[in-house]
């Protein structure tokens, strides 16, 4: 089947010409929804299924461009506020079985995938989390919707603009402080949530009267808040997926802090000392020769945890603009596979595709015991990532939890605070 293509014209001098043509999916800005609880409505072509049948405290929205290298290849670009993740592991087939075309959209490094069936200007199948057993959730986008949370815009609406100092969780041992900042233009919302494990990264939304929306999809997460704001306060609900469901509430406050992230967790002895294999099999350790006379940058991390993207990001950031021949950096990933081999094929690509030239290496299973067992030299693992800095002895010198990235306002500082802990790494006597 060959459909009638997307033609872009311009006017010029009275004229009208086409530009270019294009045989797989159109072109420009698509609005995709995640359906956290149901399935979708099958009616290929009628974009009112998304934004009327379906319940908006449900739906996780997002917006993504659709972007073609040439005729046939292309790419897409997911908006959260300011960020852009350019996706181009994409595959476009007909299945046979159904006559169908379909569209593959792949996270390699987070393992997860988007599934469709395309028609007409709509796609429609699941996000899946090739990790978890039997994991997904019910998609559907529409071309050429470019409003995130589409509805009208209201009368009135409450402001959420300011900084909130919120707590999440529904059990007293299951608390944890928050600290939610927001800005707010008539009825948009931008912002973050940052907790002392790392922040929600870049939250996009909208208020509709007293009701507050902010959503996220990174490919690894599928976030929504929402939120009833009244005389300065709010209290909401915060969804992770299709399972994942807590409450939250905050009030507006003019200056909140969280516990500093270099004081959450401790060295319970005064050297870090570890051995893991390498994505090839090979046995590393912070003790081999080659490593000796350097200080060491050792990050704990996850290739299923975006933080820890950012903090890889930032990792590369540095080591490119700081060379030199005295520091040297490991990654030990702790991944949600129980199967080993799968778990160092997910470290192998996320080596590949981050570029990564220092060790990648594999600690075990993700769950937070086995993480500490593995370092005992250290209180506990309590955050995915945990970065620890040790002189050129081995001896610690400061161990960061969490990492709020980008998306908050303490990264600009963390960026002078881990350059100064660099320092007193390399001239420690």
């Amino acid at each position: 089947m060959k459909y009638l293509p997307l033609i872009f014209i311009m006017a010029l001098s009275g004229c009208v010409s086409p530009i270019k043509t294009f045989e797989k999916i159109p072109p420009g800005i698509w609005r995709g929804v995640f359906l956290l609880d149901r399935t979708p409505v099958v009616k290929y072509g009628d974009d009112r299924d998304i934004v009327k049948k379906f319940d908006i405290d449900s739906e996780v929205p997002f917006t993504f461009d659709v972007i073609y290298d040439n005729d046939t290849t292309f790419h897409i670009v997911i908006h959260n506020d300011t960020e852009r993740i350019k996706v181009t592991d994409i595959s476009f087939n007909r299945d046979k079985s159904t006559a169908k075309d379909t569209i593959l959209i792949n996270f390699p490094v987070y393992d997860t995938k988007i599934s469709a069936i395309y028609e007409d200007g709509v796609m429609e199948g699941d996000w899946i989390v090739n990790y978890l057993n039997d994991y997904k959730i019910p998609f559907k986008a529409v071309h050429g919707k470019s409003d995130r949370f589409d509805w009208t815009e209201q009368s009135h609406v409450e402001s959420v603009d300011g900084i909130w100092n919120c707590t999440f969780g529904d059990k007293p041992e299951d608390k944890y402080p928050a600290i939610g900042t927001f800005k707010q233009d008539k009825d948009r919302v931008v912002g973050t949530f940052q907790t002392e494990t790392g922040d929600y990264r870049f939250l996009e939304g909208k208020m509709l009267g007293h009701k507050l929306y902010l959503s996220s999809f990174d490919g690894a997460h599928v976030f929504l808040f929402t939120g009833l704001v009244e005389n300065g306060k709010i209290s909401g609900t915060f969804r992770s997926g299709s399972k994942y469901i807590e409450s939250w509430e905050g009030e507006l406050v003019k200056s909140a802090e969280l516990r500093d992230a270099f004081s959450i967790t401790k060295a319970v002895k005064d050297k870090m000392e570890f051995s893991f294999s390498d994505t090839d099999g090979k046995s590393v350790s912070n003790l081999d020769p080659e490593y000796s006379n350097k200080v060491k940058i050792i990050q704990i991390m996850g290739t299923w945890c975006p933080n820890c993207m950012d903090e890889t990001v930032f990792l590369q950031d540095y080591i490119s603009n700081h060379k030199n021949d005295d520091i040297a950096v490991f990654t030990i990933g702790f991944e949600r596979y129980k199967d080993s081999l799968k778990s160092v094929e997910s470290l192998r690509r996320f080596k590949d595709r981050m570029q990564i030239q220092h060790p990648v290496l594999y600690g075990g299973y993700y769950d937070k015991q086995t993480a500490s067992s593995r370092l005992p030299q250290l209180s506990g693992i309590t955050s995915y990532p945990t970065l620890v800095v040790t002189d050129k002895s081995n001896k610690i010198i400061g161990i960061h939890t969490g990492f709020n990235g980008p998306a908050t306002k303490d990264y600009n500082t963390f960026i002078h605070e881990f350059d100064k802990l660099i320092g007193r790494a390399r001239n420690n006597p």
